[in-house]
């Protein structure tokens, strides 16, 4: 039955394997479930109510992915897209919209997809992008990942230079005690992946979070949460459900007298921008690392992959969670092995699961789960030993290393796209060689720059 859904042997995989893939890329996502009710809260929103409701369309787009697509991605709600909605689409220094008027917005977003995916029109976008540039998202996730992985570790922090190493003796029992569990953390996942141990990262995850209960217990951690330092003993409290009725059908409850009609189109455009172009880049990096692609640089999957993003989009909205989109940790079950979508469906059930016990899986501190993250990294970097640079390929090369640097350093999947689009079309067309372009790239390219105006 698992053999025929999921075509393992076909994917050379099995069902450890995909399990144990799935409840790794699970783990590097439970941060959203602490995350994005904190985000939102901020609206007015309640933050029970947003937590049920982002597990909810968790369940529902991981579950879509893995029996529409059979591929090893999950989903869940956007970080970056959540901080739009809450910090400039709701605050009242911003477009100060209601909540309900931002979710109506993503309900719209979603319908909007669903039609683009019907159209052909995010496959067409998908297959125009030239291979050296699919390599080069691959490699730019690695490090965007990376980059938020020495962040949610405390390895890397704040300072004149914008970023630098933590200084591990001040604050050493909260803060610096964080960023050297981590740090051991990933030493452990390292070795373990090194020596070809199954399910490594799962296990270096399990073993820094232990190791973590015995720093608070001896009193080496000590928790303090009005700085953000929490117990990492997970407690049994039970999650009120009764709270997903303050949010579940409200963007339907808007009085749209009060909206500005454009201000509210460039916010549905907004959300529809970066959906489109993070969810495309998660695809091609993870697809392209996790060996998916075929000879051709397309995933065959492609388009029930993004009807499924499209569906779980909209059925947020619903629930009462913004955009939900594919998360770019699936990198991390990818690396475990996952190939199937029995490895998605594993992550569903995980989410569903904490609904019951959301506090428990909230205890798994970030430092426990970021070591997963700079590991991933590396190993979507590794990628960046197939793009050609010689005097050649510079046309294609050159983009393809704005795009790998862009992604960290201005923190977004969708920009390093972006310049890599622009960069490609316009050295292209300087150095004539308009064969290499694909006629798509010149639209994508055009709206990038009108973006970059009007947005």
């Amino acid at each position: 039955m698992v053999e025929k859904l999921f075509k393992l042997k076909e994917n050379k995989t099995n069902i450890k394997t995909e399990i144990a893939a799935g409840i790794t890329t699970f783990m590097t996502m439970a941060y959203i479930l602490a995350i994005n009710p904190s985000i939102l809260s901020s609206t007015g929103m309640d933050s029970t109510a947003v937590l049920l409701a982002t597990c909810l369309a968790s369940f529902i787009g991981t579950v879509c992915m893995a029996f529409m697509a059979n591929l090893p991605f999950a989903l869940s709600a956007g970080m970056g897209l959540n901080a739009y909605m809450a910090y400039t689409v709701c605050n009242p220094n911003g477009l100060g919209y209601p909540w309900q008027v931002a979710l109506l917005a993503v309900f719209i977003e979603g319908i909007i997809f669903i039609i683009l995916s019907l159209t052909k029109v995010r496959e067409a976008i998908f297959d125009a992008i030239p291979l050296s540039l699919k390599r080069a998202v691959s490699v730019g996730i690695g490090l965007f990942i990376a980059f938020i992985g020495l962040q949610n570790s405390g390895l890397a922090v704040d300072s004149s230079t914008l970023v630098t190493l933590v200084n591990f003796r001040e604050n050493f029992n909260t803060t610096g005690i964080c960023a050297l569990l981590a740090l051991i953390g990933l030493l452990i996942m390292a070795i373990l992946y090194i020596k070809r141990v199954r399910g490594a990262i799962l296990i270096g995850i399990f073993a820094t979070w232990i190791l973590g209960i015995i720093c608070e217990v001896t009193g080496l951690y000590v928790p303090d949460a009005a700085n953000g330092v929490f117990s990492l003993i997970p407690s049994f409290k039970m999650t009120d459900f009764s709270s997903i009725s303050k949010t579940f059908g409200q963007c339907f409850k808007v009085d749209m007298n009060a909206v500005g009609v454009f201000n509210f189109i460039v916010v549905i455009f907004s959300f529809l921008f970066v959906d489109l172009f993070d969810t495309l880049g998660t695809l091609i990096g993870v697809s392209t690392k996790a060996g998916l692609l075929d000879k051709n640089g397309k995933l065959p999957a492609i388009r029930p992959a993004l009807m499924a993003d499209a569906v779980a989009t909209t059925a947020g909205a619903v629930l009462g969670t913004s955009t939900t989109t594919t998360f770019v940790e699936s990198s991390a079950g990818a690396a475990a092995g996952g190939r199937t979508g029995l490895t998605a469906l594993t992550t569903a059930v995980l989410f569903l699961f904490s609904m019951l016990l959301a506090p428990i899986f909230i205890a798994i501190p970030a430092f426990a789960t970021a070591p997963a993250l700079i590991l991933v990294g590396f190993l979507m970097f590794s990628t960046v030993s197939e793009i050609k640079v010689d005097e050649k390929n510079y046309t294609s090369a050159i983009p393809a290393y704005l795009c790998v640097i862009a992604m960290p350093l201005f923190y977004s999947i969708s920009e390093g796209i972006a310049i890599g689009v622009i960069s490609y079309v316009v050295i292209n067309l300087a150095c004539k060689k308009y064969k290499e372009i694909n006629p798509i790239m010149y639209i994508l390219a055009v709206l990038f720059v009108l973006k970059y105006i009007f947005l």
